[in-house]
């Protein structure tokens, strides 16, 4: 399989939380207004929080009533949670989904939690390590693979370097620079 196009990946930590595995979206930065709502640092997708219908802070289900955009931000209004005070509380505290709340995703698009842990080789074979993270706070997606040794080596996203993404087998193919692996 040749992925061609541009990659787009979802940052979605898991946690086992009680019973219920739970995936973190997002971080309560601060309290809005006097009514209650919350701006929220999205993990991923700002538009999912208006698909979602509840989500939980820690331990306890909260209904979502609205939901609106501010910037990079998402600003949400939380059944139960009514004034000022009580959205101050849940400053700093992370927002989590279950795993049946994930949208399904469209074919060569993956969840960065679902390809961290593969085995990453070069197009001929050659074991170089295992993918790390997906770092996405550049211009495109960069893959962290951590090698045998312990050092990292960072790969462009791009369709260029990554060839394949094979998620039977848990490995993703790549097309490195020459030198590259020996930085």
């Amino acid at each position: 399989m040749k992925i061609k196009g541009t990659y787009h990946y979802h940052m979605c930590p898991v946690f086992k939380n009680g019973d219920m595995e739970k995936i973190q979206i997002g971080k309560i930065v601060n309290a809005v207004a006097l009514k209650g709502e919350v701006k929220i640092y999205p993990y991923s997708e700002p538009s999912r929080f208006e698909e979602i219908g509840k989500l939980y802070i820690e331990n306890k289900q909260y209904e979502i009533q609205n939901v609106r955009m501010q910037g990079t931000t998402v600003i949400v209004k939380l059944k139960g949670i009514d004034d000022r005070n009580a959205a101050e509380e849940q400053k700093n505290k992370y927002v989590y989904i279950t795993e049946e709340q994930l949208p399904e995703l469209p074919e060569d698009e993956y969840y960065i939690r679902d390809l961290i842990g593969m085995t990453v080789e070069t197009v001929d074979g050659e074991y170089i390590g295992v993918l790390n993270d997906v770092l996405q706070n550049t211009a495109q997606d960069v893959y962290e693979v951590k090698k045998y040794d312990g050092k990292m080596v960072l790969i462009p996203g791009v369709a260029a370097f990554i060839i394949d993404i094979n998620m039977e087998t848990k490995k993703i193919s790549v097309n490195v620079p020459e030198g590259l692996l020996d930085l």
